[in-house]
């Protein structure tokens, strides 16, 4: 459902919350090796996460990727919408143009169940609600 280019996204900004505490910012090699992508892939993401208000960032020999407080409290909805669009949890399981409620694809009903369920988590769950667990040691963000 969503795109490797999405959850990578995620995975950069709990990454970058999670650094919140400490006021450091982040480059894009050093977010790249932790959460194990490509610089490239992770430099294009920040870049769009940027230009949509997810993260900040500043240039110079000081500069980097930071999250603000506010930022923290976003759900991750605005994640999702900013690299995947508004359409991903509108899509077909299939991956069928027509498929609907009245032209169903066989797997329409519990598809959409679903993905009903996923969207509402990233809905409800918010950027701070998955840094806390990285930074306690609970969960992690790569391989």
């Amino acid at each position: 459902m969503l795109s490797y280019t999405c959850k990578t996204a995620v995975k950069a900004v709990i990454y970058l919350a999670s650094k919140f505490e400490s006021g450091e910012k982040a480059g894009i090699h050093e977010i790249a090796e932790y959460i194990d992508a490509s610089e490239h892939t992770v430099g294009k993401i920040l870049q769009t996460l940027v230009k949509q208000r997810v993260i900040n960032s500043t240039k110079g020999p000081s500069g980097g990727f930071y999250i603000s407080k506010e930022q923290r409290k976003l759900p991750l909805i605005h994640i999702v919408e900013a690299i995947d669009g508004k359409q991903v949890f509108k899509e077909c399981g299939l991956a069928l143009s027509k498929c609907s409620s009245t032209h169903p694809c066989p797997l329409h009903n519990d598809y959409k169940k679903g993905r009903d369920i996923i969207e509402k988590l990233f809905y409800s769950k918010k950027i701070l609600d998955l840094c806390e667990p990285v930074n306690s040691g609970l969960t992690y963000l790569m391989g």
